[in-house]
């Protein structure tokens, strides 16, 4: 019996070890987990990191290679003028030869020839100068070649110098920016001497009218001028008045360059009373078809359509906003404005 106990005893003994051993183990395992969890973790912050500088390095690449281009296409152009330049130089050297042809089959010895003699070394002279004068410039140009040459290969190995680069082509961008504002102002600028030259031209063709006149910019027919009330057909009494506006047309197309784009604008309005017209069922149709009547009655007489632009208002731009019938009779009429196209 005694035996036997102690024997039990030894036997229980080995679970408390076991239980110790295994409590070890998933420790390691968690420290294990713990320690994969937080590696992951910085690894995904530093590739991230890296696609960020990657992306950027990519964007930077892509603006110098335009930059490149555009040296390269700067290179192609001086390349053009040296081509011009030794073909000019050619041309001077086969002018020289030919003088110096001239000025030996002349006899030293013939007092008559001195005079042509001096004449054609002269002419030697001007062109052995721009000879050198076009050496000059080709050098000047292989120069400028070369330094290109060398811009573009510090562009190709130097791509950290991509700001610099970008705030240069900004700078330029905004000069380009600002000379063609400068050409569109003289532009606009060239349009309104045209423009009041026809105008002044006008006033001399239809002085005294009363039903003819000037209101800013624009100049104004009163609509019983050229159409009966309710009508889009021009009457005869008109014609005379467009007629000379159309000679003052013509007249202008042979004056304005034509790298100027104008267009003579025909607005038709109405005055804010409705119409009862079959034909017309509203003022705004009542106006539109008398503009047009006028822009066809020009072409007749020889104006380009391309230079016409016919437009309706109806009764919704107002000279005098009254319910009068002499704003009424204001607000009845024919504008003519030059403008852009």
């Amino acid at each position: 019996m005694p035996g036997a106990r102690s024997r039990r005893r030894q036997e229980a003994n080995y679970w408390p070890g076991f239980v110790d051993a295994l409590s070890s183990l998933l420790l390691v395992i968690i420290f294990l987990l713990s320690l994969f969890m937080l590696t992951q973790f910085f690894l995904g912050q530093e590739i991230q990191g890296r696609d960020t500088a990657l992306a950027r390095l990519n964007s930077q690449i892509a603006e110098l290679t335009e930059l490149l281009q555009l040296e390269r296409a700067n290179s192609d152009d001086l390349t053009t003028q040296i081509a011009t330049l030794t073909a000019t130089l050619g041309s001077a050297q086969a002018e020289k030869d030919a003088l110096a042809g001239q000025l030996s089959g002349i006899g030293a010895g013939l007092g008559e020839k001195d005079s042509t003699i001096a004449g054609l070394q002269g002419d030697l002279d001007a062109a052995r100068e721009l000879s050198d004068e076009a050496n000059a410039q080709v050098a000047l140009l292989n120069q400028q070649l070369a330094a290109l040459r060398t811009q573009i290969a510090a562009l190709e190995s130097a791509l950290e110098a991509s700001e610099a680069r970008d705030s240069e082509s900004r700078t330029q961008i905004a000069d380009l920016g600002r000379r063609l504002n400068l050409a569109l102002a003289q532009r606009v600028q060239d349009l309104s001497r045209y423009r009041s030259d026809f105008f002044g031209r006008l006033r001399q063709i239809l002085e005294g009218r009363a039903d003819v006149r000037v209101v800013g910019d624009r100049f104004v027919f009163q609509s019983e001028v050229l159409f009966d009330p309710g009508q889009a057909d021009i009457q005869t009494g008109g014609r005379p008045d467009l007629d000379a506006l159309a000679d003052a047309i013509l007249q202008l197309e042979t004056e304005i360059p034509p790298d100027i784009n104008w267009v003579l604008r025909i607005d038709g309005h109405t005055d804010s009373r409705p119409i009862s017209n079959a034909r017309f069922p509203s003022n705004w149709e009542l106006s539109a078809a008398r503009a047009i009547s006028v822009a066809q009655y020009l072409v007749s007489k020889g104006v380009s359509p391309h230079r016409l632009v016919a437009a309706g208002f109806g009764e919704f731009a107002p000279l005098d906003p009254a319910n009068t019938e002499e704003a009424y009779r204001r607000n009845r009429r024919i504008e003519f404005k030059l403008t852009e196209g």
